[in-house]
């Protein structure tokens, strides 16, 4: 081999290019789809055989491709999407690079076809090289088809990568399922094997959309998810996020878009995965579709030649956006805000939940009700339960178990209390049924909240050490301690550099006085190098408020007069994510008259 530099052939980077841009068949679909989109296509028909191994065919309505481009769309960075570098920084399409076909065609037999909209006429490539090629007449409609045949053919080492026909398929049919949740507006159709597998319509309307979205990711998903849509300035996020008692094993259903493009971003995931971090069962993952539209001026989507990866130029802004937007959205959440057939049916979790039908959190469109909003509370921990009975003066008195009869529209979200069961579950009826409340998970979360309310009153409670704590730290991290000495204070530490590499510790909160203050303020540097900002300090000080408010609860078998339970009910419906405990756990679920009848067959 020869040392003198020389031009690789169009052939050979084009293979280069496409190591990075077709790894499967999947990735094939993808980039494929991506430009039917972009030819804005309103219907679009993917037919794949063994997985997309043998043959992947993809046929739309758009507007094709010119005759005169047919030759020049199969070259090195040739694009109709960008003409400048100003288009560059205002990306709109999902394609950009020019790269995906001339990739494609360089490790596969590709055929092409397409009717340019203003023409009568369709015309044709069909190459197994990319060094010999003829552009035909063709019979076609208006649109493009194309025809990825005999994938990596003649690239025998990533052909041995190639996994089960079923495997590649799973991947294939996952692109085709994110794809269709960005793209309500267009008609989607997969076969496999000549069997069809999917066939999306086209939504128009919200209601249309939540059937796409169950057709996706399962009814049940739809029925426990909540509808959220907030905007500042140009910023907007909207979509479904799963209630928090509809959580997964992994995170197999989790869709975020970004100016309808579908990424995976570390910033994003961890605003998303920070706002369900006081209410998500430990070892789940939230499960959500969700779009967020920005200006394409602030936000980089060439970051990779996947497209998958993103940069935002207000990283922290959109951080906290995404984070203020789910955790707003979560922390709304009452009882009333369930459609009237809630029910006790047990999901993927293995939890039983109050379920959501078509239900939102909308920032713009929440009504006051006596139920929405949680008053300032400041009672301490070991509240005695025998206060409950004189903390709510709305609730009925009574003699044993009777309760005054009410007009249906008058009965609050939870009801009232008809008895107790074995001294852990309070049995409740409202207008659509029968509620059961777990008390100690109940009223785990009431003192909960208050306590984190009655610390944001206060502030956070500063302790200096008797002897300040040396620690080691990279050049960078000592800068940035040296540099932003505010931040820590007002997460309630005292830092301050010490030498070129090392800091010192002077002040910790006092809950967390006893703590590992070294590993907290090392997972806070590197939140804060990583992300801008952190809330390691308040994960922390929740963490310790919450085992005092799981001491300072109710307890099993404490027995509760009528009044005490309805006061408790009361209390649920006034304090934010009382739909689940501390821990994650469900703390109440309903069973509608239907169910009840249809376990006693009656009506039958």
């Amino acid at each position: 081999m020869s040392n003198r530099i020389h031009v690789m052939s169009d052939h050979l980077v084009n293979q280069i290019a496409a190591g990075e841009v077709v790894e499967r068949p999947a990735s094939v679909v993808k980039e494929l789809l991506e430009n039917s989109l972009d030819a804005k296509a309103s219907r679009i028909e993917v037919d794949v055989e063994q997985g997309g191994i043998k043959s992947i065919r993809i046929r739309d309505d758009g507007f094709g491709i010119h005759k005169d481009d047919l030759k020049l769309s199969l070259s090195s960075h040739a694009t109709s999407k960008i003409n400048s570098l100003e288009d560059l920084e205002h990306v709109k399409s999902l394609g950009f690079r020019g790269e995906a076909l001339p990739s494609i065609a360089s490790v596969s037999r590709l055929s092409l076809t397409s009717r340019w909209r203003d023409e009568a006429e369709a015309w044709s490539i069909n190459t197994s090289s990319m060094d010999e090629f003829d552009v035909r007449p063709a019979a076609h409609a208006a649109g493009t088809t194309v025809e990825v045949r005999d994938l990596f053919y003649n690239v025998p080492a990533r052909r041995k990568f190639m996994r089960t026909e079923k495997t590649e398929f799973a991947h294939l049919e996952d692109v085709v399922k994110r794809i269709a949740l960005s793209h309500f507006n267009v008609d989607i159709t997969l076969r496999h094997n000549n069997r069809a597998v999917r066939q999306l319509r086209k939504a128009d309307d919200r209601l249309q959309q939540e059937k796409r979205i169950a057709g996706v990711c399962g009814p049940a998903f739809i029925e426990n998810a909540v509808f959220i849509d907030y905007a500042i300035n140009e910023l907007r996020l909207w979509g479904w996020v799963g209630r928090p008692t509809f959580s997964r094993s992994q995170a197999d259903m989790q869709y975020f878009y970004v100016n309808g493009r579908m990424v995976r971003d570390k910033l994003v995931t961890h605003a998303i995965r920070q706002a369900y971090q006081d209410v998500l069962y430990h070892g789940r993952h939230p499960a959500y579709v969700l779009f967020l539209e920005l200006d394409p001026s602030t936000v980089d989507v060439n970051a990779h030649p996947g497209k998958h990866e993103v940069r935002f130029r207000q990283s922290r802004g959109v951080h906290d956006f995404i984070f203020r937007a789910i955790h707003k959205s979560l922390a709304d959440l009452r009882p009333d805000d369930a459609d009237n057939h809630l029910n006790a049916a047990v999901f993927d979790t293995g939890l039983a939940t109050p379920a959501h039908h078509g239900g939102q959190a909308s920032a713009h469109s929440r009504a006051a009700d006596p139920y929405t909003r949680q008053a300032p509370l400041s009672l301490a921990v070991a509240e005695q339960m025998s206060v409950y009975g004189q903390m709510n003066a709305a609730a009925p008195e009574v003699a044993g178990m009777s309760q005054p009869e009410a007009e249906p529209e008058q009965v609050p979200p939870l009801g009232y209390a008809r008895a107790q069961l074995h001294g852990i579950y309070i049995l409740a009826e409202n207008a659509q049924g029968l509620v059961l409340v777990d008390m100690h998970a109940a009223h785990e979360r009431i003192t909960y909240e208050r306590l984190k309310q009655s610390q944001q009153d206060s502030g956070i409670q500063t302790q200096p050490l008797l002897v300040p704590i040396n620690i080691d730290v990279s050049e960078k991290e000592a800068a940035l301690v040296e540099a932003s000495p505010e931040i820590f204070a007002e997460l309630g530490l005292e830092v301050d550099r010490s030498g070129l590499e090392s800091v010192r510790i002077r002040q910790v909160p006092v809950v967390l006085a006893q703590g590992d203050s070294e590993a907290l303020l090392r997972d806070v540097l590197s939140d804060l190098l990583k992300h801008g900002s952190s809330t390691r300090i308040h994960q922390a000080l929740n963490e310790v408020l919450s085992t005092m408010a799981c001491h300072g609860s109710v307890r099993a078998n404490r027995k509760l007069t009528v009044p005490e339970m309805n006061a408790m009910l009361r209390d649920m419906e006034r304090t934010e994510h009382s739909g689940q405990c501390n821990h994650g756990r469900p703390t109440w679920v309903q069973m509608s008259i239907e169910e009840l009848d249809r376990l006693f067959q009656r009506g039958r």
